[in-house]
């Protein structure tokens, strides 16, 4: 009886085995390069033997592209293809972490020319916890609950940073804008806060181009969402920590994140200062205030050099993305509901559009809320979906 080594791969389960030969196989096919045949079945058979294996570099940068180009959740990955992708996977402790997050808030922030950054930190080990950082994106504002039961800050926060000053952070000054620290974990140690360092958060003060009294409202955004509590499948392997940033749509801080009931509520402030009567809804007053808002908005980055978009510049840039992906022989998934902007939606390219909301991997996907509520669900690294 002649003895030979099992086949590649033998012992997996035969989904791990094609999901780590079709992601070999598209990434050399969207790096126009060709497949390399041994490439697979030394991954395969050192999987089998590790449960895991290493990523090269041109891997890496290409699996992310394809992954924000397979997310359906984002109506800003027509620019998949210019993702910039750093590759922090040796950073394993807190403080490596955090040194990776702050580096990455500066390289995104890029003097306000936005640029769409993915940080790539250590991948899922086979036998523990991986990285993770807990906060829903790098930069958010911290809500405080008054004894009387308002919220100074940002509602949406109010469970994190109760967390947070629970870990030992003694909270900001108290106002509307305080920037919320880091919270990181590696391995089974407990989580650790982390304050942000000033020049690496980008904040953009609100004013108005004709409403001079705009500006003594005192508001601000930072520059851009930088989602860090999703997990990348990529390739067989899990990547717990990829914080990603991209730009905002104007949209999602002045229609939703400022004006909100359960956010900021800003609309009934603003209506006020206009001296819109708000007896009635009839009188279109939210609307009113909103266009007003979002105006402010738009003319506050722009005038202080932050990259931005509107949502019609979106969604046409999207239905180009469309044709493009058609053209290539791909399909477009698409979450409808994420492509749509919370005002003028009937005005956008997208709103009588359908698309199927497969998910193909590689992709995104949200970590598993803390008890105490300290996540949300799925972001847009684009356009700031979920916060």
């Amino acid at each position: 009886m002649t003895v030979t080594d099992p086949p590649v791969g033998w012992d997996l389960p035969d989904h791990q085995v094609a999901e780590i030969r079709d992601f070999l196989r598209d990434c050399a096919e969207t790096a126009a390069g060709t497949v390399d045949a041994a490439r697979p079945e030394a991954v395969l058979t050192e999987f089998a033997r590790t449960s895991g294996y290493r990523h090269t570099e041109d891997e890496l940068v290409t699996g992310c592209k394809i992954a924000w180009r397979n997310s359906v959740h984002c109506v800003g990955k027509a620019n998949w293809r210019v993702l910039d992708v750093r590759d922090a996977r040796q950073a394993t402790e807190p403080d490596d972490i955090y040194e990776a997050c702050v580096e990455h808030l500066r390289r995104a922030t890029n003097g306000g020319r936005i640029r769409a950054t993915i940080t790539v930190l250590g991948a899922q080990p086979p036998d523990g916890p991986g990285p993770r950082i807990w906060n829903s994106q790098l930069v958010r504002y911290a809500g405080y609950r008054q004894p009387d039961g308002t919220v100074v800050g940002d509602p949406e926060t109010v469970a994190f940073t109760e967390w947070a000053r629970s870990l030992g952070w003694p909270g900001g000054a108290g106002g509307p804008f305080d920037i919320l620290p880091l919270v990181i974990s590696a391995g089974t140690a407990p989580p650790r806060w982390y304050p942000l360092p000033a020049d690496a958060v980008l904040e953009v003060p609100l004013s108005h181009p004709t409403l001079p009294w705009f500006a003594d409202l005192g508001l601000r955004w930072y520059a851009h969402p930088a989602i860090s509590d999703q997990k990348l499948r990529m390739g067989g392997l899990t990547y717990p920590a990829v914080p990603f940033s991209g730009w905002y749509t104007s949209t999602e801080i002045g229609a939703r994140n400022l004006s909100d009931s359960n956010r900021y509520d800003m609309l009934p402030v603003i209506a006020d200062r206009m001296g819109l009567d708000r007896r009635s809804s009839r009188t279109l007053w939210q609307d009113r205030a909103m266009l007003e808002l979002l105006t402010a908005v738009m003319h506050s980055f722009e005038l202080h050099g932050v990259t931005i978009v509107d949502h019609h510049f979106v969604a046409e840039a999207f239905v180009r993305h469309e044709r493009r992906e058609q053209a290539a022989g791909r399909t477009v998934d698409a979450c409808w509901r994420s492509l749509v902007a919370p005002t003028g939606a009937s005005t956008t390219a997208t709103f009588s559009r359908r698309y199927p909301e497969t998910v193909r991997l590689p992709n995104f996907f949200p970590h598993e809320p803390r008890e105490a509520g300290g996540a949300n669900g799925p972001g847009c690294p684009v356009t700031g979906h979920g916060g």
